[in-house]
Parts: structure tokens; C-alpha cells; sequence
């Protein structure tokens, strides 16, 4: 099949984790032998940090605003499928566009369903609005469990579906190097992250002045009192994930405050750091144990002193142990191949059934302000 993805970001893994997802989720599909497009608008904070400028598994092309879409109107006429991803900019523009050029399955695709579903609660339309919402034939969600129902109940989407993120285990490895931290964390700056990170490492680098720490990521205010044993690291390309992961003990995984409260929400981090056989650490949410076994396959501590206590009593085989059991389980259930697998359903499901009558005309764009 002829796939159009319009994302945020496939050139650049530059403070976002859509890049990575795309790029795990997309060269897994075309193994399966479809063609692929991809548009991204072209961001300067993105030009600044390409780290995925040519692509062999898609086509990486990149428009400058909503008005230069008109130049792949035809494209996206033709394609089987399109999807649109969340944070795109001019995301509810770019929606319409497609529903009314499209004539193939259109699919919004949310790596953010928690945020965007409290931003369509606030009445912020940043990238997505409700008018559109049922004019997408698929909602891709990261968020499984009962989000799904809200977004079909509430929202009226015609099939909401889980589409987790994935990685790609031929790029994620288990590696063989020195440790160099006890524990790590790799993330973006994220002020709802702050105080998980502060009670889950931040803190236990404070009581464990003899062990090391890690946090690699961009965008952390000047402001932060870093304790002298957790080393700084601004941006860490993907290409040096699986060293950075190996080096580590132990691997921190911290979620955002929608997507605990909303649960299955698991971030790529977490799979990319399984898929390396490091054991992680995590915190609580619901639906994360149907994803690893707490205990055999994550370690969720209490708190500051859970991880202190972890820390300290964690031999090295029940680390590796761990760190080997979940990565049987990414391989089980959590590959980028398995993922494209589910999208391939996915759209065998809604061509199963008649495709929707867009309520939104064909419209053809000659500038931002129309």
C-alpha cells in the first residue's frame, strides 16, 4: 500500500520522542513491503539537529507551511492511507486538508493522547479539535485501556486503537561496556516530570554521594541544584541510546502527570531501555504491569527510599536477570515489527468496513490565512 505520514518530526530526534517512534514504526512497515511518504514541516530548531536527513526505508520531504501541502495534494489524493500526528504544527489546518483531499483511510495518529485530551478539554486546539476528530476514519492512540472508549464516546471517532510505541531491536542491543552510573535517566525536560525526577533520582543522588547519576536531555532550566555526583548530558542523538543505556545499573523511566492519570501510557524510553537488558525503574501507573511484571521484569520503588534501598541491594545477576527478562518481553510484544503488524490490521479493519464521507470539503490552500 501507498502510506502519507504528515508527523511532527522524522529528520530529528531533537527534544521530541516522535522521531524515534516514527523511525522504529515506519522502517518496520515498509519491511513489510508498503511505500512510504513522509512531510515535516520544516521547524529551524529541527534543521539545527538532523540526525535522520535521508531515510532508506521512506521518502523525507519537507514543506515550509500549510499552503506548500497543495503540493502533495496529489499524493495524499492517491495514497491508500494517510495518517496526521499529534504536535504537528498547525495540526487542525493540516487535518482538514487531508480529510478533504484524501480519498483513501485517514488516521490521526496521538503520541500524546493524555495531553491532547486535556488540551481538548481546556478548549486548546493547539494541533487538534473536536469537529475533526470524526472525520478520521482511525485514532492511533499511545494511551490504551479506557481512553480508547472516551475518544469513541466523547469525541466521536469511528475506531480509536491502541498503537503503541515500539523499538527497533536490531538498534537497541544489550552492549558490553563499563558501567559509568548507577543510575540514569534519559528525557526532556518536562515541568509535570520535575518532581518525579527529583523524588526518584534527584533525591537518592543527595543520600548516595558515592554513587553516580545521569540525566541526559534537553531544555532543563539553569536553575535546577544538580548535586555533584548526577552528571549532565544536554542532548544524546539515538544512535548513542543503547552505549548511554549500557553504561548504566539501573535506568530511570519517569512519566508525565495526564498520561499516569490516564495509565497505559508507556513511553519509548521504556522499551528502548528493554531492549537493551537494562533493568529499569519505574514509577506507578495503571497498566504498567500488564505491559512487565513488577518485580521480575520492572522495578517500581516507593519512593526515594525504595530506590536508595534498590540501589543498595540490588545484586548484579538479579540486576541482569531483570534486565534480560524484560527485554524477552519488548521482543515478545513491544517490536517495532509487531507494531507495524497492528497497523496493517488496523487498516485492514477499517477497509473492511465503508470508509467515512468526509463532512469536511475539499479545500485548497493559498496561504496561513486562509
Amino acid at each position: 500500500m501507498k502510506l502519507v505520514v504528515l508527523g511532527l518530526s522524522l529528520s530529528s530526534s531533537w527534544g521530541n520522542g516522535h522521531a524515534t517512534t516514527y523511525r522504529a514504526l515506519l522502517k518496520a512497515f515498509a519491511a513489510l513491503g508498503h511505500d512510504i511518504l513522509f512531510l515535516e514541516r520544516d521547524a529551524p530548531w529541527y534543521a539545527s539537529n538532523r540526525d535522520l536527513a535521508d531515510p532508506d526505508f521512506t521518502q523525507l520531504r519537507l514543506y515550509a507551511s500549510v499552503g506548500e501541502l497543495e503540493d502533495w495534494r496529489e499524493e495524499i489524493a492517491e495514497a491508500d492511507a494517510v495518517i496526521v500526528g499529534s504536535y504537528v504544527p498547525d495540526g487542525v489546518a493540516v487535518g482538514r486538508f487531508v480529510q478533504g483531499a484524501a480519498r483513501g483511510i485517514t488516521a490521526f495518529y496521538d503520541i500524546d493522547t493524555p495531553v491532547t485530551l486535556a488540551k481538548l478539554e481546556r478548549g486548546d486546539f493547539e494541533y487538534l479539535s473536536p469537529e475533526i476528530i470524526p472525520g478520521y476514519d482511525l485514532y492511533l492512540s499511545f494511551t490504551g485501556g479506557p481512553t480508547l472508549r472516551t475518544i469513541e464516546e466523547r469525541y466521536g471517532s469511528p475506531a480509536a486503537r491502541a498503537l503503541y510505541c515500539s523499538v527497533d531491536p536490531e538498534a537497541y542491543l544489550p552492549i558490553d561496556v563499563p558501567k559509568r552510573w548507577d543510575l540514569s535517566y534519559l528525557g526532556t525536560y518536562s515541568p509535570d516530570r520535575q518532581p518525579s525526577l527529583e523524588r526518584l533520582l534527584i533525591e537518592p543522588a543527595r543520600r548516595l554521594p558515592d554513587r553516580r547519576f545521569v540525566v541526559a536531555g534537553p531544555q532543563y532550566p539553569a536553575d535546577i541544584d544538580w548535586p555533584a555526583n548526577v552528571e549532565r548530558i544536554d542532548h544524546l542523538p539515538p544512535a548513542e541510546h543503547p552505549q548511554f543505556y549500557a553504561a548504566s545499573r539501573f535506568t530511570l523511566n519517569v512519566t508525565r502527570a495526564d498520561m499516569i492519570a490516564a495509565g497505559w501510557s508507556p513511553s519509548v524510553r521504556l522499551f528502548e531501555a528493554a531492549a537493551c537488558a537494562v533493568p529499569i525503574v519505574s514509577d506507578a501507573w495503571d497498566g504498567l504491569d500488564s505491559l512487565f511484571a513488577p518485580g521480575s521484569e520492572i522495578l517500581i520503588p516507593d519512593g526515594t527510599e525504595g530506590v536508595v534501598e534498590l540501589l543498595s541491594s540490588t545484586t548484579t545477576p538479579d540486576a541482569q536477570r531483570i534486565g534480560q527478562a524484560a527485554r524477552a518481553r519488548m521482543l515478545a510484544g513491544h517490536s517495532a515489527a509487531r507494531r507495524a503488524a497492528e497497523l496493517e490490521a488496523y487498516f485492514e479493519e477499517v477497509a473492511d468496513r465503508p470508509l467515512l464521507t468526509p463532512t469536511i470539503p475539499e479545500i485548497r490552500i493559498r496561504s496561513e490565512a486562509q
